[in-house]
């Protein structure tokens, strides 16, 4: 007899899991007992199989409940599109009809997509069953796919194609359509920052002419969501604590194909932080003893992120101490009148609850330990809601994740709790070309570079990087590795190792070397780093080093280029500068000759008719001479400090950033010195509203030998990496040739120096009326340094041993170009010596996509 409605009551909850399927129940008016079970229309699936899978069995009794069990079972396992049931006397009959099963699941026209990444977006599967719901669930899921890289236009319809034995194969037709740009992003409701520095913050960009290199333009539904926090800790960093939201919506405009976001905001007043105390209602702990931990202080401008850094501090001092389970807790106190908030951090026992378990998900590439590293807490310890959260942080600065989400669940008893760590994971590995033009002295032409970076090798962690630059008369090579946590601790150990080749100086330059490296944190804002270095280095060209070419006029011995008699007589008998009986000759001396470079005698007149090749020496006799002694090499212990509070390492616009080192070299190798040196540069927001910045900047130098002379070659050699408007050499000691009357000859030889002193003030600020997203950037800035002292003083021809300052001033065009950094600056000299070398004009940039 037909069971309508049973029929009827089941229909509504099968419809909602397959659309279109249908079943009809048939049963006995009253129960039976049931004396065998028949499958009918089943062609894969075995009889057995089907009959296991029922709440009916042989000897049973049944009634219409367990006929509806029985069509929830089947209908359950997704093999069936149709189920029926009846009973006809004692015989139970089931009649299916098996979905069909999919053979291949193919894409077609994509290419933006590739079909790896559409099949992470289905749930239809090879050797699964074809559900005709599943598949057009499948459809929104591509959609979903290409409109988060940017193409909300993108059409899918999915068929399917019949083939033997009742089997199908899926294919979904694909129309990528055009990229959606984003029109344009508006804010309504901002009056302490303008438009502009509010697109600065977030990370959505307007589309522009270079949108195709930046892909910065894409609209995501997560994106705007991460915006409106961003925007949020912006506010709240600098004292808008009633800041809010009131909406944020992208607007698709189909005939443009074009999303309008729109930010609307209530900015509230701004605060200053009032009186800032610490309670602790914990016996032993007294609040008072810990005001030096808090990042807050009164008068300062409100910043939700000094409070949460103060919390953490507060909490590791007290969980030092043996309070564990200790909670701080800040409240404030809001005065409307004077604009300020007054914190109070309470220290009391919080309750006891331990971590049960820390479990990891989403990670396919990182391993767990490495997720797990950056918490300060684990299995069994305190539950610390303040240090879950800094973990939390952590790992979004890894730069491994799209997205890190930490939850809690409940344990196995009252005072467990399950620290669920969710992750997105990204892209960390770069291919990297360079290019540019640099300019500052002999190493002036095109340069390039290219390199693979991998910032989480192996899903380990690790930084690995291989690199090679090319440049007119450079080659270099070089392999970096770090481990940032060596031997299980916050301890970043790594090694380099390089080559080098310069053929732009007046002599060739090899290096080969490396360092071994260990860096640690000494507070969350102090960092230390010990080395070991070791460098081998050649002057000179693969002949033995020449120092100069000279042909014989039967009289001396001449220089081709300047016409000045470079020989003495009694070179005349040497094997270097051999008699050619008054034949024009060019001839080349080495190390081993006398020195060809002591003149004797002013100009001379004439020309070398057969002298083809350039010369290949240096005109300082201090130089040739260190080069008749390489190779060198030099083994060193170096150790540094640095103290960090930039708010940003890419682009600072508030924080500290200074660090003091030095280099003992003696271990070995030809060189003892000690070299100091130390730099640091302050970063301030001048006027928030228009994103000026000001750096104020200062370094210095000393190195000294001991044990033996300080090579040259150790020396520092500085110019415009110190003063702009000169060039790379430009400053500081120098010798000259000297002619018959005691005069210098040329622009001189750098010999470089022994000390050096630096200090520079800048402003950076947007360019007006050319849009923030093209990122451009202007720069006004002061210079003023020196380099001076050398042990060479007494040699002829040495100048710029004294402690004479130089200074410049000038402006700069900065563009954070898609291709990288770029920069150009134009510097005026305002103090200079006149046997500098200057360079007004300077620019370089190195690029990566």
């Amino acid at each position: 007899m037909l069971r309508a409605a049973s029929a009827l009551a089941l229909s509504s909850t099968v419809l909602a899991t397959s659309v279109g399927a249908s079943f009809l129940i048939v049963g006995a008016a009253e129960a039976a007992v049931v004396s065998r079970i028949e499958v009918r229309g089943n062609q894969r699936v075995e009889a057995d199989t089907i009959r296991n899978l029922l709440a009916i069995r042989a000897g049973q009794n049944i009634g219409d409940a367990d006929i509806d069990e029985g069509v929830r079972k089947l209908y359950s396992t997704g093999l069936f599109s149709d189920v029926k049931i009846s009973q006809q006397g004692g015989t139970v009959v089931v009649n299916v009809n098996e979905n069909q099963i999919v053979n291949q699941v193919l894409f077609q026209g994509n290419s933006k997509l590739k079909d790896e990444q559409l099949r992470a977006a289905v749930q239809t599967s090879a050797r699964g069953a074809y559900s005709q719901a599943t598949a057009d669930s499948d459809v929104q899921g591509i959609k979903e796919a290409y409109t988060r890289i940017g193409r909300s236009d993108a059409t899918v319809s999915v068929r399917t194609v019949p083939i033997e034995n009742n089997r199908v194969n899926v294919v979904f037709d694909i129309n990528e359509g055009d990229r959606t740009k984003i029109g344009q992003i508006n804010f309504v409701g901002n009056n302490a920052f303008s438009d502009g520095r509010l697109k600065e913050v977030i990370a959505l960009r307007e589309s522009g002419i270079l949108s195709f290199l930046q892909r910065n333009d894409v609209y995501d539904d997560d994106r705007l969501r991460a915006d409106e926090e961003t925007l949020r800790r912006f506010y709240f960093n600098r004292g808008y604590a009633d800041f809010r939201i009131v909406s944020a919506t992208a607007d698709l405009d189909a005939a443009q194909n074009k999303y309008f976001i729109t930010f609307t905001v209530e900015e509230g007043e701004r605060y200053s932080f009032g009186n800032v105390n610490v309670d602790s209602a914990i016996p032993g702990i007294d609040g008072q003893a810990l005001q030096g931990e808090l990042k807050t202080r009164p008068g300062d401008v409100y910043s939700a992120q000094k409070i949460e850094e103060s919390l953490v501090a507060l909490t590791n001092r007290v969980a030092a101490n043996g309070f564990a389970f200790a909670q701080v807790t800040p409240r404030g106190d809001r005065d409307f009148n004077n604009r300020t908030i007054s914190v109070n951090y309470v220290i009391d026992q919080g309750p006891r609850a331990y971590i049960e378990r820390l479990e990891v998900r989403g990670n396919t590439k990182t391993r767990d330990y490495v997720i797990r590293r950056e918490f300060d807490v684990s299995e069994g310890d305190a539950f610390n809601q303040v240090l879950v959260q800094r973990a939390k942080q952590r790992l979004e600065r890894l730069g491994f994740f799209e997205k890190v989400n930490i939850s809690t669940a409940p344990g196995s008893e009252p005072d467990r709790v399950v620290v669920i760590v969710d992750v997105q994971e990204k892209s960390t590995g770069e291919f990297s070309i360079g290019g540019g033009y640099t300019t500052g002295g002999e190493s002036d032409g095109p340069v390039a570079e290219i390199g693979v970076t991998e910032r989480n090798f192996l899903g380990r962690g690790q930084f690995i990087k291989v690199s090679a630059g090319f440049g007119t008369d450079t080659r270099s090579y070089q392999l970096s590795f770090t481990e940032p946590y060596f031997l299980g601790r916050r301890l970043a150990a790594g090694f380099d190792i390089y080559t080098t080749k310069n053929t732009s100086e007046s002599y060739d330059v090899e290096r080969t070397g490396g360092d071994v490296r260990l860096a640690a944190p000494i507070t969350t804002e102090l960092t230390g780093q010990v080395a070991y270095n070791f460098k081998s280095e050649k002057f000179g060209d693969d002949n033995g080093v020449s120092i100069g070419r000279a042909y014989y006029d039967g009289t001396n011995y001449i220089d081709p280029n300047t016409n000045l008699v470079v020989a003495r007589p009694v070179l005349e008998n040497s094997t270097a500068f051999p008699n050619y009986n008054g034949e024009f000759k060019s001839v080349e001396a080495t190390c081993g000759d006398p020195d060809p470079f002591q003149l004797v005698s002013g100009a001379r007149t004439g020309q070398a008719t057969d002298f083809t090749n350039a010369p290949k020496f240096t005109r300082s006799r201090i130089i040739n001479a260190a080069i008749c002694e390489s190779p060198y090499t030099t083994s060193s212990v170096s150790y540094a400090l640095t103290y960090n509070t930039l708010d940003s390492s890419n682009d600072p616009h508030n924080g500290i950033l200074a660090s003091i080192g030095q280099e003992v070299a003696g271990l070995g190798g030809d060189a003892q010195f000690l070299k100091t040196t130390g730099k640091a540069s302050y970063f301030k927001q001048l006027v928030e509203e228009y994103d000026v910045v000001g750096q104020l900047s200062a370094g210095g130098g000393n190195v000294f030998g001991f044990g033996q002379d300080l090579r040259v070659f150790d020396n520092f050699f500085k110019g415009q990496d110190i003063v702009r408007g000169f060039e790379t050499k430009g400053l500081g000691p120098r010798q000259f040739e000297l002619d018959a009357n005691g005069n210098r000859v040329g622009k001189g030889v750098a010999i470089g120096g022994e000390n050096y002193l630096n200090a520079s003030a800048e402003a950076t600020f947007p360019l007006p009326g050319i849009s923030r997203d093209f990122g451009f950037r202007g720069a006004v800035f002061a210079d003023a340094g020196t380099l001076f002292g050398t042990e060479f003083a007494d040699e002829p021809g040495v100048v710029g041993d004294d402690l004479k300052i130089r200074a410049s001033a000038g402006v700069g065009l900065i563009w954070a170009s898609p291709f990288g950094p770029l920069r150009v600056n134009y510097a005026y000299p305002i103090l200079k010596e006149e046997y500098d070398r200057t360079q007004q004009l300077s620019f370089g940039f190195s690029t990566r996509f």
